[in-house]
């Protein structure tokens, strides 16, 4: 199995048996032509399956095109980015009632859908997206052949990458506003983002294909779209507060990031900043709720669970050669705190 293929919310093995299809999904992009998660044609399986790769929803059809259903999921996954593309090729709505821990992007590839999201109600077509948050429903009445693309972005890693963009905690959820123009100049920077990440996982010696600039091109995604899409952290992000304390926080989660595969003391996270040991301390105290080092430790452990979820057979991979990587010299005290942190063993993370 291709490392792009362990979408992990839902089974990417074929779900249904072979059966005959009545319709050929349309504008399926040549990435995902090969990696078809389902099709059905029953309207019970297609919202049991969807619910899987969304969140647990209802999907009902009009009535005259009932007959004719056959809905498809596409995707494929780097880390914590997902690319999916769904077909319900008729008139239907689906009706989910609380998102998942993940957001959303949905941009129809043709056709157009009414979509009521975070209080708001208006038309999704391909030149309007609708960008979900978690947590809140979502309402989509798509129109005959809609198909739609969809990047996914795990809740935790956008929370997490926002933060070390900002220098500090964050003090609330994140949450975007709804709707998103495609046609505009800066929406054009989304769109570069996404034709990098259609090639990367198309050509099969790109960089990503061998597990390579995963990290990069997420965070020039989770970034593109921080900085784009309106939020309640809009603009705190765009003029962020020159407080010393949180500027210091800042360049030293740069540093650390830079630098998570080598060996690092406080002494050099400190002498990158230019700052004494007791400042940065007492900077990631106030900004972060925590220390330079366990904050470092965290971040090594999150690389080591990013590797055993990347790897397959083919790989070698062992969970000693991620744990030494990551700069964890006791494997009995590196799984004792990956457990912790993740309810599983490596070794469990590494065979799925």
């Amino acid at each position: 199995m291709s490392r792009l293929k362990k979408l992990g919310f839902i089974d990417v093995h074929r779900t249904t048996l072979p059966v005959r299809r009545r319709v050929r999904s349309r504008g399926i992009p040549p990435a995902l032509a090969d990696n078809e998660i389902f099709y059905a044609e029953s309207v019970r399986e297609a919202a049991r399956l969807l619910g899987k790769a969304l969140s647990p929803a209802t999907l009902a059809l009009c009535d005259d095109d009932a007959h004719m259903f056959a809905a498809s999921l596409h995707g494929m996954r780097l880390r914590d980015v997902s690319m999916l593309h769904i077909d319900l090729g008729i008139a239907a709505t689906l009706d989910v009632p609380a998102m998942g821990p993940y957001f959303a992007v949905h941009m129809p590839t043709n056709g157009h859908a009414m979509c009521t999201h975070n209080g708001r109600e208006f038309e999704a077509n391909p030149i309007r997206a609708v960008v979900t948050s978690p947590g809140m429903a979502l309402t989509m009445q798509f129109a005959h052949d809609s198909p739609q693309l969809i990047i996914r972005i795990e809740q935790e890693a956008l929370a997490r990458h926002l933060t070390r963009l900002m220098g500090g905690s964050l003090s609330r959820p994140i949450v975007f506003e709804p709707e998103m123009d495609l046609t505009t100049d800066a929406a054009m920077r989304w769109n570069g983002a996404i034709q990098l990440l259609h090639a990367e996982a198309f050509y099969p010696d790109s960089l990503v294909q061998h597990g390579q600039g995963i990290g990069p091109l997420e965070e020039l995604l989770m970034s593109t779209l921080l900085l784009l899409q309106p939020s309640n952290y809009q603009t705190q992000l765009l003029l962020p507060a020159e407080q010393a304390g949180r500027r210091v926080v800042r360049e030293a989660l740069d540093y650390i990031e830079a630098h998570l595969s080598q060996r690092i003391t406080m002494n050099d996270i400190a002498k990158s900043v230019h700052m004494s040991v007791r400042a940065v301390q007492q900077g990631f105290r106030d900004e972060l709720g925590t220390s330079p080092m366990l904050y470092l430790r965290d971040r090594r452990l999150e690389r080591a669970r990013e590797d055993l979820t990347d790897a397959v057979p083919s790989d070698g991979v062992t969970v000693t050669s991620v744990a030494e990587r990551w700069g964890f010299t006791h494997l009995s005290s590196f799984s004792v705190l990956y457990r912790k942190r993740w309810d599983e063993s490596p070794s469990e993370t590494l065979r799925r």
